[in-house]
């Protein structure tokens, strides 16, 4: 872990947040880099669940909700992690996370008097109002799933949905951690993607696109280059099943850290739809259009920390090679697809020639200027941010237009003529 967290600072991927002031434990800051993939993986996810399919349409709902709407979904009563607080120190920890209880015990010499372990809600409080002593209560959203399920009906009245159909959402959460840790894998503050996918109420139904969803999400995680012996599947013992869920499945990934959750998919029922009937007095029934058959659907979801699968791309795409450090991102999510070299920097028909191919890429894919120092320096720092392909221009390119293009992966090179190089790159970035 020590090497990601080195290289994600040192290259601009991921920084302690509010770092000048001492930082604020749980809360990182995407630098140039970070935020580039981030942004890729997210637009990558909404191409495949929103763009190219029929049957998933999109919402991007309010952080803060009427608190009524936590009530309704069991936040503010079960929303919780069991509390101890050392005697001595006065730190708090999750009782049910025996290793980081032994480890502070022995910071101790192992003498240290623990309270009674006491329930402690996730939920982030704020207030609204503008005056001191009259404002209310509100909280920022402990995840996004509420944002759907709450505009169930204005979705299916204002638009051509028809169960069985999604709601795709991406966006921030917020939970009062106790034991923030693991790099971004624990955070305060941190990103989701989810779908909340609708159904008719029948177990074989259920049963059906419960198994499709699981696959689904395996596959798409496979796509995007992770290796197969990092992930596994690990289905929710009966009794730490949420109160919401029939079945609930994760999809972990081989950490450092230990065997971990990134992606859930879970058989909701028709636990939220009622619980917000019920609390809203909102009639969530769902007419067919073409058989007039009524009823509540059930909900199979499907939710992923951006956060963590940033982290977990990251370091599932790091090798150490005998003398350079490669992050082997898929190119599609890479934060630079290419980059553009002038052979040097002092050669002004090289450097005007190199500009031109830029100018050309720019529109097209991520494209990086460098001219600093010798090519192969360049190379090495570009393989250390994931740019999958290298473009020099050179004295031969002012004669017969060609480029040399070099693979990240193999550093194999080819000499591609200018005009093609769009489609070349188009086919290996995106296998168009």
């Amino acid at each position: 872990m020590q090497n990601i967290i080195s290289l994600a600072k040192r290259r601009g991927f991921i920084f302690p947040g509010s770092e000048i002031y001492g930082g604020l434990a749980g809360t990182w800051d995407y630098g140039p880099m970070g935020v580039l993939l981030k942004n890729n993986v997210k637009s990558r996810w909404w191409r495949d669940m929103v763009q190219m399919r029929t049957d998933i349409v999109g919402v991007d709902a309010a952080i803060i909700m009427n608190p009524r709407a936590w009530e309704a979904s069991g936040h503010t009563q079960a929303f919780t992690d069991p509390l101890v607080e050392c005697k001595l120190c006065h730190r708090r920890f999750r009782s049910d996370k025996e290793e980081q209880v032994k480890e502070h015990e022995q910071e101790h010499g192992g003498t240290t008097e623990w309270t009674d372990p006491k329930t402690f809600n996730l939920l982030v409080k704020t207030y609204l109002g503008v005056v001191e002593n009259n404002q209310a209560l509100a909280y920022l959203r402990g995840e996004i799933t509420n944002g759907a399920q709450v505009n169930f009906k204005n979705i299916v009245n204002s638009s051509r949905v028809r169960v069985p159909f999604g709601i795709a959402q991406i966006g921030k959460a917020f939970r009062n951690e106790i034991t923030p840790g693991n790099f971004t894998f624990r955070s305060i503050e941190f990103e989701q993607m989810e779908v909340q996918f609708y159904i008719k109420p029948e177990e074989r139904e259920g049963e059906r696109w419960f198994e499709y969803w699981k696959q689904n999400r395996m596959d798409w995680y496979l796509g995007l280059g992770m290796k197969k012996e990092n992930l596994r599947f690990r289905d929710h013992a009966p009794d730490e099943i949420s109160h919401y869920a029939k079945a609930a499945t994760d999809i972990e990934y081989h950490a450092p850290f230990g065997w971990s959750e990134f992606m859930g998919i879970h058989h909701r029922g028709d636990w939220d739809l009622k619980r917000h009937q019920e609390y809203s007095g909102e009639d969530m029934t769902y007419r067919d259009p073409d058989t007039g058959e009524e009823f509540i659907p059930w909900d199979i979801e499907t939710s992923a920390g951006v956060d963590r699968s940033v982290l977990f791309l990251l370091i599932d795409a790091y090798r150490q090679e005998e003398n350079r450090v490669v992050l082997g991102l898929h190119p599609a999510l890479a934060p630079f697809q290419v980059a553009v070299f002038p052979l040097v920097r002092n050669n002004e028909m090289i450097v005007k020639k190199a500009q031109e191919l830029f100018g050309m890429l720019q529109p097209r894919f991520m494209t990086d200027w460098d001219d600093r120092g010798n090519v192969g320096k360049r190379y090495y720092a570009q393989d250390e941010i994931g740019t999958p392909f290298c473009v020099t221009v050179d004295h031969q390119s002012l004669e017969d237009g060609t480029v040399t293009v070099r693979d990240r992966d193999t550093m194999l090179q080819d000499r591609v003529k200018m005009e093609e190089l769009p489609k070349y790159l188009q086919e290996r970035i995106y296998g168009e």
